[in-house]
């Protein structure tokens, strides 16, 4: 069986069936996250960049934010047929890229950690459970997602792939 690969862009979202795999890179302070439905072998991605759409004025791209991003991904995945009790989630991102001195607290500094402290939030009001997570840090990600088996897989620079 030959297995087709996607690739979902920054504040972009995928949906694919087994035996298709999800690829997406530049995993800094973004976050991705993998739903799967092990039954249908049905899964999604999305690649966030911020915790949440702020104001009703925005009306840019809803796969950009945690909060619009995973809520959309898991409708989607049910039209599919996926069923949400069912449903995990794996993720990765949230890097510390830039060091701002004196400034620890930042939300500049400290939007990955945001961003990870959104997305766990939010999975856990939509009963979504977090199974595995590669986060935080100060380097990028890349990220695979396999839909025969549920496995994902880290890539980075100078490091062991992280196989979970």
């Amino acid at each position: 069986m030959i297995s087709k690969q996607t690739s979902v862009g920054i504040a972009d979202m995928k949906i694919t069936r087994a035996p298709g795999t999800l690829i997406t890179y530049a995993l800094g302070s973004c976050v991705g996250i993998c739903i799967y439905d092990p039954v249908l072998r049905l899964g999604g991605m999305v690649h966030i960049m911020l915790p949440e759409k702020i104001s009703n004025h925005d009306a840019g791209n809803i796969f950009k934010y945690a909060d619009t991003g995973i809520s959309e991904m898991i409708r989607k995945l049910e039209i599919f047929g996926g069923v949400t009790s069912r449903m995990t989630a794996k993720i990765a991102g949230g890097a510390k890229m830039f060091d701002i001195p004196g400034d620890a607290n930042s939300s500049v500094g400290n939007i990955g950690k945001r961003n990870v402290d959104s997305v766990r939030k939010i999975l856990q009001q939509c009963k979504i459970r977090l199974i595995k997570e590669d986060v935080g840090s100060n380097y990028a990600r890349t990220m695979v997602f396999d839909t025969n088996t549920g496995q994902v897989t880290i890539r980075s620079f100078g490091r062991a792939d992280n196989v979970f």
